[in-house]
């Protein structure tokens, strides 16, 4: 069995997986992921033997001190140092999120096609590339709650307001114009992404993931909401790579 352990920025999330494509246990933590909680999960996965961690914080010591005792093989995912099943073409991979990488090599083996757009929305909207066998780059722009605390912390009147599934040509209120100017700059934004990606004829795969996808699924069309998680299928395929070349 694998462990997979990824701690983001928001959320983290730990799965036990007993074969390739299937997760049987998946934890949220909002606050992040300690050492005494992970210990207590491997005492009732005892048959746990491989074991990697992905994260986007620095404050992971105690976390992979524990992991690194209860496990045979244990890998430190770095983007810059790993080896991967996908080439890394990105020109300062000691600054790439681990989130981005691993989501990229997830799709890549998810999914068939010549050309992946992965679009992640969390904290951070993540578009990103791979273009020939290789993880290329994308852009990163302010995730939707981002927007809405932003807009709320730097003006002395606007509310701080929430998502919403409307769909209307304007606001008809200061929330309705706040919620509308947010929602629908997002989705405009991504469907300018999307109309440059396909304008060159391959066979190409656009992916959306991310806690706050849900809301854009259904607004955005020519793309596939994988709810699969692809972080987590990445990081364990990146795990049964190095595992299984030792």
């Amino acid at each position: 069995m694998n462990l997979v352990v990824d701690i983001g920025n928001s959320r983290s999330k730990v799965v036990v997986i007993p074969s390739p494509d299937r997760a049987s246990w998946v934890e949220y933590v909002k606050e992040g992921v300690d050492s005494e909680w992970v210990g207590s999960l491997l005492d009732r996965h005892p048959e746990v033997r491989r074991a990697i961690i992905s994260s986007t914080r620095d404050d992971i010591d105690a976390v992979r001190e524990v992991v690194a005792s209860r496990v045979k093989y244990l890998l430190d995912f770095a983007p810059a140092t790993t080896p991967m099943p996908l080439r890394n073409a990105y020109h300062t991979p000691h600054t790439l999120g681990p989130d981005r990488m691993a989501a990229a090599v997830g799709v890549s083996q998810m999914y068939d096609a010549e050309e992946y757009m992965i679009v992640d929305f969390g904290t951070a909207i993540t578009i990103d590339y791979v273009v020939d066998g290789a993880f290329r780059g994308g852009n990163i722009s302010p995730g939707m709650t981002t927007r809405f605390r932003a807009l709320a912390d730097y003006t002395s009147k606007l509310p701080l307001c929430s998502p919403t599934d409307d769909e209307i040509a304007y606001g008809r209120t200061t929330r309705e114009a706040v919620e509308q100017g947010v929602m629908q700059g997002i989705t405009h934004e991504i469907r300018g992404y999307i109309t440059s990606f396909l304008a060159e004829k391959t066979k190409k795969c656009i992916i959306f993931s991310g806690g706050d996808a849900k809301y854009f699924a259904m607004r955005i069309k020519n793309a596939i909401f994988a709810d699969c998680e692809p972080v987590i299928f990445g990081l364990n395929a990146i795990l049964n790579y190095n595992a299984d070349k030792r």
